[in-house]
């Protein structure tokens, strides 16, 4: 009876860990857990008990003070850094770097690697950015809230290409191609966005030093340095450089990404020779590696010395660009954006005005119109309108398959914001208020954008299956 209850548990287990491997494989499941984190988020902010508690965790001060009893010595590292400036401007580097490399990638080998790939989705990421930030100054030029712009031109990659995922054949393949690479050129756009315009009073000194480094790093990859120490070492210093220069931290993740070697250590000629002798030695091994008398198991001593080697010329033969965006892409994810999504998306709510997002005020403007129809109206009718003249004036074709209906539907799903949105938030402004207003206004303006796109691609794809 005791072993079958043994057994039953380790199946049991083995099930519920290939059920989790299977669902941190799905391309929908960073998606669902992100709209667990904000639902967790929001009621974090606002039950009595858990309010204060999140509120001043946030707040709490994580900087390393160095102080001399005199005062002579009196120096913080990082300054004014809380826990939700770590997130921002520390965990958010690691989802800016991997975004990085994702879009050199792109650009390199990927859907963006050629004029012809690239044109559509570029021209239509740019329609896309312009269109929502139109309509958000439409109601709110000359006031407080005009700064924000930028909040509904972002597209959330992770969320968009998820509902794709799970709608399954009814979108054409081609169309979702499309959308993941409009939405990587529109990472870049708010990337650029964020950089120009988002940026404090330049610190010339740090920049300057920083930009040393990456340029000292440029020179270290075409001379062939591989070792991921290297970079790593320089990531710290360059990060700790943009924090203090004014340009915001979180672009030092993308700025080391783009000075990250895509060619590997070794050749494959080298991995094709190596490999083998390797294997043959590995095999050769004597298993009486202590020359005692007595047989070692596998793997002993000398066994373990090949199978490090083995790994080493495998890790080595794949370009550093790629093992980190493979390593880090599970981590940013399930750890990065959720927590990015706990510490942003708790909105405390004292009256259900926050919820009328058409409220215009003439000082203030309105946050919530300019979000919600940006992301909804704007976002959809940019891609829509720049891919149709791009098409019609011949710098591009529609995807194959495609038709003009469906692109239209796959265009309001670039209407769901969220992470660069609430990222671009928490920047354009620093009333605690109007950030409120405008989180708000991105988790229904997404919302809805989600909604439509879903709705029109049913609507669209039953109506292609009757004919």
């Amino acid at each position: 009876m005791r072993l079958f209850s043994m057994y039953r548990w380790v199946r049991t287990r083995h099930e519920l860990g290939c059920r989790g491997r299977g669902f941190m494989e799905a391309p929908w499941a960073g998606g669902v857990v992100l709209l667990a984190c904000v639902a967790i988020a929001m009621l974090l902010a606002n039950l009595p008990w858990t309010a204060p508690f999140y509120r001043h965790l946030l707040e709490t001060d994580l900087s390393l003070l160095v102080q001399s009893p005199d005062g002579l010595i009196d120096w913080a590292f990082p300054e004014g850094m809380t826990v939700e400036k770590l997130i921002n401007d520390g965990l958010m580097v690691v989802f800016f770097f991997t975004v990085g490399l994702e879009i050199k990638r792109e650009i390199v080998c990927g859907h963006l690697s050629s004029v012809r790939q690239a044109i559509l989705p570029v021209i239509a990421a740019a329609g896309g950015m312009l269109a929502p930030a139109l309509i958000f100054m439409l109601f709110n030029h000359g006031t407080l809230a005009a700064n924000g712009w930028g909040i509904p031109t972002a597209t959330d990659i992770a969320f968009a290409v998820g509902i794709l995922s799970m709608l399954g054949d009814r979108v054409p393949v081609s169309l979702k191609i499309f959308l993941t690479a409009l939405a990587i050129a529109d990472d870049l756009g708010a990337i650029l966005v964020i950089a120009i315009f988002y940026g404090g009073e330049l610190q010339l000194g740090c920049l300057a030093a920083a930009l040393a480094i990456l340029a000292g790093l440029c020179i270290l990859n075409r001379l062939g340095e591989k070792r991921m120490f290297v970079y790593l070492a320089a990531a710290f210093a360059v990060w700790g450089l943009f924090y203090y220069s004014g340009i915001h931290s979180t672009l030092s993740g993308v700025a080391m990404a783009l000075v990250i070697p895509m060619q590997p250590r070794f050749r494959r000629e080298y991995f094709l020779h190596k490999m083998p002798w390797l294997k043959e030695r590995l095999l050769g091994a004597n298993p009486d590696c202590n020359g005692d008398g007595v047989v070692d198991d596998f793997p002993n001593e000398e066994h373990r010395f090949y199978l490090r080697q083995m790994k080493r010329l495998a890790s080595g033969s794949v370009g550093m660009s790629y093992r980190l965006e493979h390593a880090l892409t599970p981590y940013v994810t399930f750890l990065i954006m959720p927590v990015f999504a706990l510490a942003n998306a708790g909105v405390e709510i004292t009256s259900a005005e926050y919820f009328n997002i058409f409220h215009l005020s003439p000082e203030i403007g309105s946050i919530g119109m300019g979000v919600f129809f940006g992301l909804l109206v704007g976002k959809p009718l940019g891609i829509f309108l720049a891919s149709w003249i791009a098409v019609k004036a011949r710098l591009a074709v529609l995807p194959e398959g495609g038709s003009w209906r469906m692109l239209l539907a796959v265009a309001c799903l670039g209407g769901i914001g969220f992470t660069m949105s609430l990222f671009v938030d928490s920047l354009a402004y620093s009333d605690p208020h109007l950030v409120d207003r405008g989180k708000i206004a991105i988790l229904m303006g997404s919302t809805a954008a989600a909604v439509a796109g879903v709705v029109l691609i049913l609507l669209f794809a039953k109506k292609r299956a009757q004919r």
